[in-house]
């Protein structure tokens, strides 16, 4: 199948990095962890408890973009992506783009994020990710996941999805 990248997006404690691993082992592709390219001083202020404004994430978005343009033969990138606007620029930088979007509810995330204490992204700041979230209902290309399945069937969900939409755009005999 033809492939494009794929970014596994939700707030924070959604499971990002567990299910993007087990998407990128079940394609071959290489993995990205979003969170390797914030920058010292976006790290500095999460773990401060300071939510991240567009500003902030600007930077990062454009690192993110110039990675996968590193990937021609397609990634798997991990990125909350909250914003319909960071994902629209995500899709500039990668045409063709599409979006696992791991949906898990407020009182989940934060219990999950409570139990990762060595990340710099604090508790504190799940519900400020959920205020930030635009929903990716009804965006082309975007696929919603229930993030509390296990990270295996989600992967195979997105496998066959992926498949599926590269079976429909394949050129007809």
């Amino acid at each position: 199948m033809a492939m494009t990248s794929l970014v596994v997006m939700g707030v924070s404690g959604c499971g990002k990095s567990h299910v993007g691993a087990a998407i990128a082992a079940r394609l071959g592709l290489p993995l990205v962890e979003g969170d390797d390219f914030h920058p010292a001083a976006n790290r500095q202020r999460m773990r401060a408890g300071i939510a991240l404004t567009d500003a902030d994430r600007a930077g990062w978005l454009d690192a993110l973009g110039d990675e996968l343009g590193r990937h021609p033969g397609g990634a798997v990138l991990t990125c909350s992506a909250l914003k319909r606007a960071y994902r629209d620029r995500l899709r500039a930088a990668a045409p063709g783009l599409r979006f696992a979007w791991l949906d898990l509810d407020r009182a989940s995330a934060a219990k999950r994020v409570a139990q990762r204490p060595a990340h710099f992204f604090p508790a504190g700041l799940v519900g400020t990710q959920f205020e930030a979230l635009e929903q990716p209902v009804g965006e082309a290309g975007v696929l919603r996941l229930d993030a509390l399945a296990a990270p295996g069937q989600l992967a195979a969900t997105v496998q066959h999805w992926l498949a599926d939409a590269a079976a429909a755009a394949a050129p007809r005999p």
